[in-house]
């Protein structure tokens, strides 16, 4: 039997015990989060598949593994066929799946990995869903690592921008606005930004595990690990951030009763309802009240984003000229290893935002790929090769997509075609104004026109927001085929990142960041936003071709390139500038 059939067998035994007869396991711990620490890697132990969103579902006779359009490569690749279906969230959604194979049977869920509103389709589904008391893939991960306990450090107001103080009076007059008690929070980026904190507990993203109710009168019990606080971290919590271990977090929730308790049943884990509820508190569903302050960014934090980006730029632009010269001398793990250098070569540079993505020929077909020892794959010439990879400053954080032809030959028509109609897709998104009130639904197509004009798609969102040096991947905005009803707003940091995906041949992805900002246009009584490019970095010229791009697009190339060689080439030596000046060379004297 193979190792997944195993794992499988030795759950189905626990859950017999359990007096459960499924099991649901989403990709996520405690605090719902993308990035986890390697103890709550629960899906990847038990199913194999290391994507960043996903789920299982376990019957006693089948058993099926779900993720979206990123990662159904991926899952083809990782997950055991013999033990597992693989599923596409959209095409099979898994309450569907289940209620189809198991309408009859009893299915457990840990209550402490997911959220009221991601149950919702289980329970509308008819499935007769229970709360287990532990979760029973615990039970038989004997090697399972411990849990994380980093130092949680101050972030500083000069890069925050806003004490914490003026942060919490805000929510806690929304609060008492609302008729409110207390506020639960259980993600640990909401309370970075609420407490001006960071950690490392998480790998990628600056977080300290925690959990924090904030009370009405703008005071804050933070329910952390002692061990991770030091006296200059306590003292700069002050005395209105009271300090509770983890494990006081029951006793906690149960104390607020019976007063009105405002939870966010997308962003908080039933558990938190069923205590609350338990204990007779009123509980008033609301979004969590940190994510669009957190979002908006502050001046201090919009500066700090453009320092990040020139920093981050001249990385890339070393790491660019250096792969012009190296691309078929190298492989995709060697790649981002001397990318990672060139960033270790500022001494602001923190760590990656995410692994790096570094695909090469059909590699780069696979959407969030992640290069291994054993899938690495030597860079050769002739092919497409796609890098996207961010990184984290103290004063902001990055994200960057190129795509790079290896040469020496000249692309053949068909690549170079899918490469400029996702380059059209990005320079209209990045050129779009449009007035106050509008979603990133409603800009989506702009990215995806030129490809949909010539029959070709891509299966992913075209933008995503950013954190202040927080999370690379950040609500509540974005840019997408799924209608989110938030408003794109000034200080907003979203990407910007069409794509086309060719299995077995090539992947193309061109991603930058944006800021949104006021626009000058726009008549009496009807304000306009637009968006600044944050990204420093050249596109490739090779791959582009000039004849199938409007005026008023190469006049934008020109201009970016223009703005990226002023900014970024005072930073490079003689080699490396040379290069960039070729590069950024106007299309129209090239």
């Amino acid at each position: 039997m193979s190792l997944a059939s195993n794992r499988l067998d030795a759950l189905r035994a626990v859950l017999k015990q359990m007096g459960a007869d499924g099991f649901v396991l989403p990709r996520g711990d405690e605090h719902l989060g993308e990035y986890v620490a390697p103890c709550a890697e629960r899906l990847a132990w038990l199913t194999g598949f290391t994507g960043s969103a996903g789920l299982a579902a376990v019957l006693p006779d089948r058993a099926a593994v779900f993720s979206d359009g990123r990662y159904i490569t991926q899952m083809d690749q990782q997950v055991d066929a013999a033990a597992w279906e693989r599923q596409h969230l959209r095409d099979t959604p898994p309450a569907t799946w289940l209620a189809r194979h198991g309408s009859s049977r009893r299915i457990g869920y840990d209550p402490r990995l997911i959220s009221e509103s991601a149950l919702r389709p289980f329970l509308d589904a008819g499935l007769d869903m229970v709360a287990l008391p532990a979760n029973p893939v615990d039970a038989i991960w004997t090697d399972r690592p411990a849990a994380p306990c980093t130092p949680c450090v101050p972030q500083p107001e000069e890069w925050a921008g806003q004490s914490s103080r003026d942060k919490r009076e805000r929510i806690a007059s929304d609060l008492r606005d609302g008729g409110e008690s207390a506020l639960v929070l259980s993600d640990p980026a909401s309370i970075a930004w609420l407490l001006n904190i960071r950690g490392r507990d998480v790998p990628f993203t600056p977080l300290s595990l925690c959990f924090a109710i904030v009370h009405d009168d703008a005071r804050v019990t933070l329910l952390i690990d002692p061990a991770k606080l030091s006296d200059q971290t306590r003292q700069w919590l002050g005395d209105d951030v009271t300090i509770q271990p983890p494990t006081a977090l029951e006793d906690t929730l149960r104390a607020l009763a019976p007063a009105r308790v405002q939870v966010d049943p997308a962003s908080n884990a039933i558990w938190f309802m069923q205590i609350l509820e338990h204990a007779g508190a009123t509980i008033i569903r609301k979004g969590d009240p940190c994510l669009l302050p957190k979002a908006i960014k502050n001046p201090v934090e919009q500066e700090g984003s453009r320092r990040a980006h020139l920093t981050d730029g001249v990385a890339m632009c070393r790491f660019l000229h250096w792969l012009d010269e190296n691309a078929t001398r190298t492989a995709e793990l060697e790649a981002t290893i001397q990318l990672d250098r060139f960033r270790a070569a500022s001494p602001d540079y923190r760590e990656e935002s995410f692994p790096a993505i570094s695909g090469s020929g059909p590699n780069g077909a696979i959407i969030h790929y992640r290069v291994t020892p054993e899938s690495d794959r030597k860079i050769r010439p002739n092919e497409v090769y796609l890098i996207d990879s961010g990184a984290q400053y103290p004063f902001g954080t990055t994200d960057i997509t190129r795509t790079i032809w290896t040469g020496p030959d000249a692309p053949d028509d068909d690549v170079r075609n899918a490469y400029t109609r996702v380059l059209r897709g990005h320079i209209a998104l990045a050129r779009a104004r449009f007035p106050k009130g509008v979603t990133g639904h409603a800009l989506d197509a702009l990215a995806r026109y030129a490809l949909w004009d010539g029959g070709l798609d891509y299966d992913h969102g075209t933008g995503h927001g950013i954190g202040s040096y927080l999370s690379v991947h950040e609500g509540p905005a974005n840019i997408s085929p799924v209608f989110r009803p938030v408003q794109l707003q000034p200080g907003m940091i979203l990407s910007n990142e069409p794509g086309y995906y060719r299995p077995g041949a090539f992947g193309i992805r061109l991603e930058n960041l944006l800021l949104v900002q006021p626009s000058a246009i726009g008549e009496e009584k009807r304000s306009f936003m637009e968006f600044e490019t944050l990204t420093l970095a050249p596109f490739d010229r090779r791959l582009i071709d000039t004849a199938s791009l409007q005026p008023s697009e190469i006049a934008w190339l020109d201009q970016y390139h223009a703005r990226v060689f002023e900014q970024v080439a005072p930073h490079l030596n003689t080699p490396a500038r040379t290069w960039l000046t070729a590069a950024c060379t106007p299309l129209h004297a090239g």
